[in-house]
């Protein structure tokens, strides 16, 4: 595996050794000791899997109790995939990266606790899969507000349209009223 860094170096670009033939192809996707060898201590809890159409946005979603670091990757179609540092002693704190993962290029996200997350498809339908460091706690769960102008994220939507978003995606707050991470 390789283990590239970022814009915000926490947050890490995986790239699994595929191999492949006329067969079809086989790759790790998880491996306690490779992560360990780039300081990625990680214990999962908890996989998630969903499926969503074109112009879905899903996020951008946290936990302020118990946060969840994710390790994202595609199996079906194509997203934008994005992460924002929460954590207010951070030099990096109020900035995001974002990477298209695709069941083609098969690549994975680490998005360390403390960030939010969130993904737009970009084919007619994506399945993602995650693996998280934490339960899910709804009650614990906040809403960052995808298109906040104070984070100007660059989101690639399908001819300029508004995305379809869920009630809560729809009603999260910016990040200047967003509850954080100290």
């Amino acid at each position: 595996m390789q283990f590239v860094a970022t814009e915000i170096p926490d947050v890490v670009l995986i790239a699994p050794k595929v191999l492949g033939d006329s067969r079809g192809f086989f790759m790790e996707t998880w491996r306690a000791d490779e992560f360990a060898r780039v300081g990625l201590n990680l214990t999962f809890v908890q996989d998630n899997h969903s499926k969503s159409s074109q112009g879905v946005l899903r996020g951008l979603h946290y936990q302020v109790v118990r946060p969840q670091g994710k390790l994202v990757r595609v199996i079906e179609g194509a997203v934008f995939d994005v992460a924002v540092d929460l954590r207010r002693g951070s030099r990096t704190f109020g900035k995001w990266v974002g990477r298209v993962l695709s069941a083609d290029n098969k690549l994975q996200l680490w998005i360390p606790p403390g960030f939010a997350h969130g993904f737009y498809v970009l084919t007619a339908t994506a399945e993602t899969v995650y693996k998280c460091t934490e339960l899910y706690y709804p009650e614990h769960e906040r809403y960052l507000l995808w298109n906040d102008p104070d984070l100007a994220i660059t989101w690639p939507l399908a001819q300029e349209r508004a995305p379809t978003l869920s009630t809560k995606d729809a009603a999260a707050r910016p990040l200047r009223l967003a509850d954080c991470f100290e």
